[in-house]
C-alpha cells in the first residue's frame, strides 16, 4: 500500500501520517492509531492495548489514555485465531513463570506475556511462517523479558540475585544467621545462572527456578528434546563446577505464584 492510498483510507494527511509511521515526534492519540490499523486491516483489540502500555511508558496520564480511547467507537470484536489461542492457554502458565523468576512481580510478569501474545496476534501470519512458531514465541517472550530486566556490570547478564531471596529452603531456616548466609551463597549460584549461555539459562530458570517438568520445557523453549537435554547436562555441569555442594533440584525453588490467567 502506498502512501497515498493509506491517506485514502485513514482520512488523514500525508504529513500527518509519516511523521506517525517514523515513529517520530508526539505520541499519537488512539484516533489516528486506529484509522491506520484499520486501512491496514490488523486486529483492533491487541494493537489498542500495546498502544496503552507504551503510552504510559511516553509518561501519559491516565485521563488522556482514558479520553483518547473514548474518541473512537469500540468497533466489532477481533476473532482471535485459533491456534493463538492453543498457543496461549499451553504458554500462559510458563512464560509468566519465567518472567517472574527475573521481573520478581507477578504483575510485571502477567504484563509482559500479555504484551508478547498481543505482539504475536498481531503478526500471528509471520509467527505461523516461521520455521518453527514455539520457537519464535520463545524468543519474543526472552527478548521482553531481558529488556525489563537489570542487568550486573561490565559482563552485563541478567541481574537475578533478587530471587535468591524467594527460595523455599532459606524461607524455612528459622536462624536469621544462618538464613542470611544460606542468601549469600544463592545470590552467587544465582548470579551463576545468569552468566550462562541464553539457552542454558534458560532452561535451567525453567526447571529449577520455576519447577517446570524437564519434558515439558522443549515444547516451550522450541528446541527438540536432545538438545534441550544436552543443554541442561551442560548447565549443570557448569554450575555443580562451581557450587560442588548445592542440589540444585531441591534447593533452589522459588516461592512465586504461577496460576493461570483468568
Amino acid at each position: 500500500m502506498t502512501l497515498d492510498e493509506l491517506v485514502g483510507l485513514s482520512g488523514y494527511s500525508k504529513t500527518r501520517l509519516s511523521e506517525l509511521l517514523r515513529g517520530k515526534g508526539y505520541y499519537p492519540t488512539w484516533e489516528i492509531t486506529y484509522s491506520v490499523v484499520r486501512a491496514l486491516d490488523v486486529p483492533v483489540g491487541p494493537l489498542r492495548r500495546l498502544w496503552k502500555v507504551a503510552a504510559k511508558e511516553a509518561d501519559k496520564d491516565a485521563v488522556w489514555i482514558r479520553k483518547r480511547i473514548s474518541d473512537v467507537p469500540p468497533g466489532d470484536g477481533d476473532i482471535q485465531p485459533v491456534d493463538h489461542q492453543g498457543l496461549w492457554q499451553i504458554m500462559w502458565q510458563p512464560y509468566t513463570a519465567y518472567a517472574q523468576a527475573f521481573l520478581q512481580s507477578e504483575s510485571r510478569a502477567r504484563q509482559v506475556a500479555g504484551e508478547t501474545f498481543d505482539i504475536l496476534w498481531v503478526i500471528w501470519d509471520e509467527a505461523l511462517a516461521s520455521p518453527d512458531t514455539p520457537r519464535y514465541a520463545w524468543e519474543l517472550l526472552r527478548k521482553k523479558v531481558l529488556a525489563r530486566t537489570p542487568t550486573r556490570e561490565p559482563h552485563g547478564h541478567p541481574d537475578l540475585r533478587a530471587a535468591a531471596f524467594l527460595t523455599v529452603g532459606q524461607a524455612q531456616i528459622p536462624d536469621l544467621a544462618e538464613r542470611l548466609a544460606h542468601i549469600e551463597v544463592f545470590v552467587k549460584f544465582f548470579d551463576a545462572i545468569a552468566s550462562l549461555p541464553p539457552d542454558q539459562m534458560d532452561i535451567t530458570v525453567l526447571r529449577y527456578l520455576c519447577g517446570i517438568h524437564p519434558d515439558a520445557i522443549p515444547g516451550i523453549v522450541g528446541l527438540p528434546p536432545a538438545i534441550t537435554h544436552t543443554l541442561d547436562h551442560h548447565a549443570r555441569g557448569a554450575l555443580n563446577g562451581l557450587f560442588p555442594d548445592t542440589n540444585t533440584d531441591t534447593n533452589t525453588d522459588t516461592d512465586t505464584d504461577t496460576d493461570t490467567e483468568e
